[in-house]
């Protein structure tokens, strides 16, 4: 894919990456406060075929002739300092090295859902679908404290707040808090994964490999052994109608609903939350039609309260990279 205008104009100044735990994303930025992403340079590559972040961002500069003076990097873990390590994949990330390897000005290293969070507050109303009666027309000029979870690799967590006109992420790791069971099946499921990996957290039943998690466990409790799975398995196995992947789904996006109520709850996000990561697209329409809005409402006394929120599954084609120009955006400012 080719860039379509010169990047060493002030128009694309910054390099972008989105750092998961399989693929990478880069793109170019430029400096406009309504569309700073360069859609047209987007570039992704797969994380298991360059040894180091350096090395897959080189092959993008040289893929794309692009020169830019500094660098916004969403990784997909917990950032410390100058370095992140990714959760989900042995890449070690030093700022600096990677700044003095690229040859850049500077490198910023986030959280790709605090990229993920500063993404949403370049959202509009075009690029999220809103599930459930509460609907959403857009940011406007008051204070907000929206929540932030997506289902991709893992499950990430953050959270967006507006004060004074200026938006800010917050950087979480809540995918690895506790799951906690709603209904005698879910025990059931916790009991399995309990003893296969001890400690359950909602990233292990919701993200890609939450499906296989899952999908394992019920066949566990049926007494039978589906064999090795992929995520993509299971998603084709519910398109033919077959009944345990279809189960697998509908546990999913429960328990999806229930940690993005939770969330809320813990923030404070009373504006609503945004529902991001690979798996959502893909699910969106399993999503929709599942027990993930019940779930999300059912809080007890809060109820009445969760039903006026809005839940916003994002179809922006690349919200972290939206974010991470923002962010780029965001520093300048």
């Amino acid at each position: 894919m080719s860039v379509s205008q010169s990047p060493t104009t002030p128009a694309a100044d910054a390099l972008l990456a989105d750092i998961g735990g399989t693929n990478a994303r880069f793109a170019l930025a430029r400096q406009d406060k309504r569309t700073p992403l360069l859609l047209e340079s987007v570039l992704e590559f797969a994380v298991a075929d360059f040894p180091s972040l350096s090395d897959a961002a080189r092959h993008y500069l040289d893929s794309t002739g692009a020169n830019p003076r500094r660098g916004v990097f969403a990784v997909a873990g917990r950032v410390d300092g100058d370095e992140a390590r990714i959760t989900n994949h042995p890449w070690v990330i030093s700022a600096a090295r990677t700044r003095d390897a690229l040859g850049l000005e500077s490198v910023e290293l986030v959280n790709d859902f605090a990229a993920q969070a500063m993404g949403a507050s370049l959202l509009q109303v075009e690029d999220v679908v809103a599930l459930g009666a509460a609907g959403w027309s857009g940011h406007d000029e008051a204070d907000r404290t929206f929540a932030v979870i997506g289902a991709g690799t893992g499950l990430g967590v953050g959270g967006l707040l507006r004060r004074d006109g200026r938006y800010y992420p917050l950087q979480t790791e809540g995918g690895h808090v506790s799951f906690a069971p709603s209904t005698p099946e879910e025990i059931e499921i916790l009991q399995h994964l309990s003893g296969e990996f001890g400690r359950v957290s909602n990233e292990r039943l919701v993200s890609g490999m939450g499906l296989v998690n899952l999908h394992r466990a019920l066949s566990a409790i049926a007494g039978e052994d589906p064999g090795p799975l992929k995520p993509a398995d299971i998603t084709a196995r519910a398109r033919e109608g077959d009944p345990r992947s279809l189960r697998t789904i509908d546990i999913f996006c429960a328990v999806f609903g229930a940690a993005a109520g939770d969330l809320v709850l813990t923030l404070g996000a009373w504006d609503g939350v945004f529902l991001t990561g690979g798996l959502v697209p893909k699910l969106l329409p399993s999503i929709a039609h599942s027990g993930f809005r019940q779930r999300f409402e059912h809080k007890g006394r809060f109820s009445a309260v969760m039903a006026r929120i809005p839940t916003l599954a994002v179809i922006h084609p690349q919200p972290g990279l939206l974010g991470a120009a923002a962010l780029a955006q965001h520093t300048r400012s």
